[in-house]
């Protein structure tokens, strides 16, 4: 659908360009923004690569193991039915502390790796929209929903991705948007936090 949105905005941008007579100021426009992506692609990669090797040494170190034990209260109250020694808890725990530390994209795999458990579990519940060829439509399960919808509102305490996108634009403090970040995304996960345990009460009853 996306797609369908891009192309369509960029077929009207050309077609308004030709007709108000300002083709050379599109083309011109497109050059100049094709340039500023592959330089905003290589000042984040530089910056994820910063914060995914420090993610690899808290990892190597121990801190990540020790940081998922203590998240492991969280987990079990967001997730009442997830088994304690299950993969899944793992992944969500480094999922959210990827979230927590703004690494958005060094989050996304164990993410993935958290949704793909999830819906072994369901396969081992004998939930039959999991299991076999049968063409039925697969529903995410509660743990999957209120999953993602953590990871979606998820605290942020440095939000890498908005300083390197402020100091590739010029910010004069890029790291200003820290204090509105922890504020806004606090409360975004504390409306998601009361949202999923609301709903899962509603769907017990």
């Amino acid at each position: 659908m996306l797609n369908y949105i891009w192309a369509a905005m960029i077929i009207l941008g050309v077609i308004f360009g030709a007709i108000n007579g300002n083709m050379k100021e599109v083309t011109e426009a497109a050059l100049d923004s094709a340039g500023e992506a592959v330089s905003l692609c290589i000042a984040m990669a530089g910056v994820m690569a910063l914060w995914v090797g420090l993610m690899e040494v808290a990892e190597k170190s121990g801190l990540i193991l020790k940081l998922t034990c203590k998240l492991s209260p969280f987990i079990s109250f967001m997730f009442p039915n997830l088994p304690k020694q299950h993969k899944a808890r793992d992944f969500i725990s480094m999922n959210i502390i990827a979230n927590v530390l703004g690494l958005g994209w060094a989050c996304t795999p164990a993410g993935l790796k958290a949704m793909e458990e999830l819906a072994k579990l369901e396969e081992e519940r004998g939930n039959p929209a999991y299991s076999g060829n049968g063409g039925r439509e697969r529903i995410a399960s509660n743990e999957m929903c209120t999953f993602l919808i953590l990871n979606i509102s998820s605290l942020q305490l440095i939000p890498v991705n908005m300083i390197a996108y402020r100091q590739q634009y010029g910010s004069v403090n890029p790291a200003g948007i820290i204090a509105p970040a922890i504020v806004a995304t606090f409360i975004s996960t504390m409306v998601a936090v009361v949202y999923c345990k609301v709903r899962d009460r509603e769907r017990r009853v």
